[in-house]
This record gives structure tokens, C-alpha cells and sequence, in this order.
């Protein structure tokens, strides 16, 4: 038995968890006995229309769903929730209009979450115009009510016989989700087979998350096949491999089961909507803990035989720096030299955006800033705080970035970080050079606070701007080693020292504080004090609210 059998067995069954188990007699208690008539049969009627959405699958259809190692969407609704789930729209006729879709309100943790899930034992959980209308209606109430949305998508895409209907039925969904984008988060998980519009909807979703042995793409291998001549397979073509690596799935995980955990997770940290905060929580670790493993990590990094040149891994500050060691890293398989995640100090939910020097030296690439200017974004519409931790040589340069569009996706971030008006600091671990530097949270930009280690080295280049620096000092070393007038090993060591020299004098964070772009230096152990005393400072005078005008979540 797989992982995932293992995980959905305790959860599978040809019963559904939220059908009525007894038998309900239409007559109020102590009523004295009499004939039934016409209206306790129209009572019957109605119950029976009541339990409907949850009695359309029957055996065989949950059998075969079962089979393909997914749970039904009442199953899915279980793992979120242990009560009763208020079904919106109970509109299964005769002809299932509507019935591959169930729309509710349910409790979270406590929350309200407005709720969808296809019922692919109807129809192949398919769109048509009804179920396009139960969508539009849901987000709408969502964004009215300023709850969060969760989507359980697992659908064959529209209905075919019913014509341009469903696509029409599509169309509606997509605009009424893009409108409470920016206002109220979503979170889609993928489960199944999807293609078409079941790709584009639930990307719209602030979060997306896509176990494995899934598939969504605008088009399925079929298609490919006919119309390329190409074979691929769905894992290939829309696997989580593919959709983790893309930036168009968040969160990669086992099976559904962890999926809809993931879901919970991820509440945990997210406000309700753009007008409140993130839930506080209370905790056990003091504010002004001392960060000593920060210290033990830059101290055998440096002091290693290759120096302030040795990759550091800046999640595991990020660790120490939360509460417990507690945070949730976004896009964990994409761009590894920058990490966005969503973490907790003194209780307060923080976003941290740090580069990476453990990968790629934590260069800035394509990649890296579109994964930052999206998570930017988010923070900024939802009232989250920003620490931004600065470990890099610079934007990746080469043919192919610029092929690409590196400016732009540069100026992406750039735009985003200068449009964030919730509280945001930078910590400079090591290296702040050029561009990189000019872009990432400084006070020109808007910082409420810049920080630096001992160990920072900020300047207009790295090591290589000795030759724009000295440059006639070094042409004149050059010249007489040349003209043999000076040894090889003469001209290493002068070299060496104007290197050191513009070390001292340039790459050192005594000019930033002279200049005020540094406030302070900080000593390793005191980060996670500092930090939080700050944070709960600007956060007591910070009041949440909605963006003046309207901001979307994608660009």
C-alpha cells in the first residue's frame, strides 16, 4: 500500500460523512397522533431535495473515485471540518444541473471560509452555466462578507453538451474571482485530472497547492498529441515537477490528505481579509531569546579556509529568528536562491524575503523576482509585515537573463517592494552590491528600518570594483611587471593590497552608517530582540486597511 492509500484510508468510505443517519419523522414532539397528509409529504419532498447533494454519487461512482486514490468531496470536506458544512444552492434536478459543483460555508479552526469542491462522481465534477452561476455567487459572498475562499478543484473542465453555457459559465467565475482578488485570500488545491478553464480558475487563488499524481494544464496529452504530433505524458506536461519549478504551483505535497493540512496550515497564518491582520498568536518563546546558533553558523562559515566567499543557508536564521523555530517557506521548489515564507515573531505573522547564498550566491534572477514581487504583493494587500534579509553578489547577469526579460522581472520586484506600505525592514547579512542592493527594501526605497551584521559588505561592486576604483594604480603595477621592471610575485601582492585596501575603505558597513543608510549594526545574537522590538513597535501604530485603490494579487 502506497503513502497515499495509507493516508486516504482513514478518510474513504462508501458513506457519506455528512448524510443523515437516522430517520426523520415530519411531526412536531408531542404532537398528538394523526393521518399524515399532503403536507408532511411535500416536508418528505423537501428533505429528500435536501439531502440530494450529498447522496448523488452512488456506489459504483464513489467505488471507481476511490479506486483512482481520491476521496469524494464530502470526504475533502471532512479533513477540513468536523461540522456540518452550510451547502449554498441545492439545485440537483433532474437533468444534474449544477450538481458537480457543491458550493458552502464551513468552520476552519474556528473561521468562516467560503468553500468549493467538484463532485467528480457527477459528471466528472464538468461546468456548465449553473455551476458558473454557484461560483460567481460564492465569490461574491466571499468578498461581501470578507471571509477567506478555499477551492477543492477536480473537474473534467465544461460540459460539452451543454454548449457554449459552460463556458459562458466559466467566464462568470473567472471575473467574479479576479473582483475579490486583492480583497479576501484563496487557496486552491488541485486534485485529479483538470484541463482548460479548471487550470485557469484555480490559478487565480492567492496560494495554489498540487499533490503528486495530479494533473492541470490548458490542454491534456490527447490534445498535445493531435495537434503537435508530440507524446508527453500528464506528469510531464502538467505534473507537480512541471507546476513547482513554473512558479504556478505553491506547494507541492504527498497526496490529498496532506493537501487539505496544508490548507489549515496555511490559515493559520492569512487574515480573514485586507481590512484585518493575520491571526495573532500566543507564545511560549521570549522575544529577546538569544540567536546564538546564528552566531555558531556565520562564525564556522567565515573562518572556513574560503572565508566571506562560503554559501550560507539563510532559511536556517529565518528558523531561529521565529517563534519555536516555526515557519511556512512559499514555492519551496522554485528558486532556491530566494526564500519567501511566512513566519511568526512575539505571536505577530512576519514575511521574510531573503536571498539565498547557498544556491547561486544568492544571485537575482528572473525566477527569484518574480517569486519576490508576487509574495511582496500579498504581503502588501493583507497587512503582513516584511523582513527583508540581504545576502547577495547582485542581479545574475548572462545572455539568457536578458533574453529573458531580466530587467523587467527586476523591475517587477523593484516596484513591488516600493508600492509595500506595511512595516518592513532589511537586515544586511553579508553582501549588498550594485543594483541588487539599489532594489531590495532600502530607506530610498521606503525601509522603516535597515540593520546590518558586522559581516556586511555593501558597496557599488564586489570585489572586482578595484578595477574601476584603482584603476591607475593598477595599470601602473600592470605596466612594470610587464616591462619586467618588477616580479610576477611583486605585482600579486600589490594587487592584494589594494584589494584589501578598497575592502577596508569600500566593501564594509562604516561608509553605510556614516551616510545613514545603515542604521545600526547588530551582533547575531541580538537579531531576533532587535527585530521584534521594532516589529512590535511599528505594528502597534500600524492600523490595517484596504489599499486606496484597487491592487490585484497578479500583475
Amino acid at each position: 500500500m502506497t503513502k497515499a492509500n495509507k493516508a486516504s484510508s482513514s478518510i474513504a468510505s462508501l458513506v457519506n460523512p455528512f448524510d443523515q443517519k437516522k430517520e426523520v419523522e415530519f411531526s412536531v414532539p408531542g404532537q398528538a397522533s394523526y393521518e399524515p397528509g399532503l403536507y408532511e409529504e411535500s416536508l418528505k419532498k423537501g428533505f429528500d431535495l435536501m439531502q440530494r447533494p450529498k447522496k448523488a454519487a452512488g456506489v459504483a461512482s464513489i467505488t471507481r473515485q476511490h479506486s483512482k486514490n481520491r476521496m469524494t468531496i464530502w470526504e475533502r470536506i471532512s479533513v477540513l471540518t468536523d461540522e456540518d458544512p452550510k451547502v449554498l444552492f441545492q439545485n440537483w434536478g433532474k437533468n444534474l444541473d449544477g450538481a458537480g459543483l457543491v458550493t458552502a460555508v464551513v468552520k476552519i479552526n474556528g473561521r468562516d471560509v467560503a468553500l468549493y469542491g467538484h463532485d467528480f462522481t457527477v459528471r466528472a465534477g464538468s461546468m456548465d452555466a449553473t455551476n458558473g452561476k454557484k461560483l460567481a455567487r460564492l465569490f461574491e459572498l466571499a468578498g461581501k462578507r470578507r471571509i477567506p475562499l478555499v477551492g477543492m478543484n477536480d473537474s473534467a473542465g465544461a460540459y460539452v453538451p451543454a454548449g457554449v453555457g459552460g463556458l459562458d459559465g466559466y467566464a462568470e467565475a473567472f471575473t467574479a474571482l479576479r473582483k475579490i482578488s486583492g480583497v479576501v485570500p484563496s487557496i486552491m488545491c488541485m486534485f485529479g485530472f483538470n484541463a482548460g478553464g479548471g487550470s485557469y480558475l484555480p490559478r487565480q487563488g492567492s496560494f495554489l497547492i498540487q499533490p503528486n499524481e495530479t494533473f492541470f494544464g490548458l490542454t491534456g496529452p490527447g490534445v498535445v498529441k493531435s495537434v503537435l504530433g508530440e507524446d508527453v505524458t500528464a506528469d510531464e506536461l502538467g505534473g507537480p515537477s512541471v507546476h513547482s519549478q513554473s512558479g504556478v504551483t505553491d506547494f507541492v505535497v504527498e497526496d490529498e490528505v496532506a493537501a487539505l493540512k496544508k490548507v489549515k496550515e496555511l490559515l493559520n497564518y492569512i487574515p480573514d481579509n485586507n481590512s484585518v491582520m493575520a491571526p495573532v498568536q500566543e507564545t511560549s518563546d521570549p522575544i529577546d531569546r538569544k540567536t546564538w546558533e546564528i552566531e555558531i553558523l556565520l562564525k564556522k562559515a567565515f573562518n572556513s579556509p574560503s572565508g566571506f566567499n562560503t554559501p550560507v543557508d539563510v532559511s536556517i536564521i529565518i528558523q531561529q529568528l521565529c517563534d519555536h523555530g516555526d515557519f511556512l517557506e512559499v514555492q519551496p521548489d522554485r528558486a532556491r536562491n530566494t526564500i519567501c515564507a511566512l513566519g511568526r515573531m512575539g505571536g505577530n505573522v512576519i514575511g521574510f524575503v531573503a536571498n539565498n547564498s547557498s544556491v547561486g550566491s544568492g544571485q537575482i534572477d528572473i525566477d527569484a523576482a518574480y517569486k519576490n514581487a508576487r509574495f511582496i504583493r500579498f504581503c502588501n494587500l493583507y497587512n503582513i509585515p516584511v523582513i527583508f534579509m540581504e545576502d547577495t553578489t547582485g542581479f545574475r547577469p548572462g545572455k539568457d537573463q536578458e533574453a529573458g526579460g531580466i530587467v523587467q522581472a527586476g523591475r517587477a520586484m523593484l516596484d513591488a517592494i516600493v508600492d509595500l506600505r506595511t512595516p518592513r525592514f532589511l537586515l544586511i547579512l553579508r553582501n549588498a552590491f550594485g543594483g541588487a542592493y539599489a532594489s531590495y527594501n532600502n530607506y530610498p526605497t521606503g525601509a522603516d528600518l535597515v540593520i546590518a551584521l558586522p559581516s556586511t559588505r555593501a558597496a557599488v561592486m564586489g570585489p572586482a570594483g578595484i578595477e574601476f576604483v584603482y584603476k591607475t594604480e593598477l595599470r601602473e603595477i600592470r605596466a612594470a611587471v610587464k616591462a619586467k621592471k618588477e616580479s610576477a610575485e611583486w605585482g600579486v601582492e600589490q594587487e592584494a593590497i589594494l584589494a584589501k585596501r578598497y575592502e577596508e575603505e569600500l566593501m564594509n558597513p562604516n561608509e553605510a552608517l556614516s551616510l545613514g543608510s545603515i542604521s545600526q549594526i547588530v551582533m547575531p545574537s541580538d537579531l531576533r530582540k532587535v527585530l521584534g522590538e521594532h516589529m512590535e513597535f511599528h505594528l502597534k501604530h500600524y492600523t490595517p486597511e484596504p489599499l486606496n485603490s484597487v491592487q490585484r494579487e497578479f500583475f
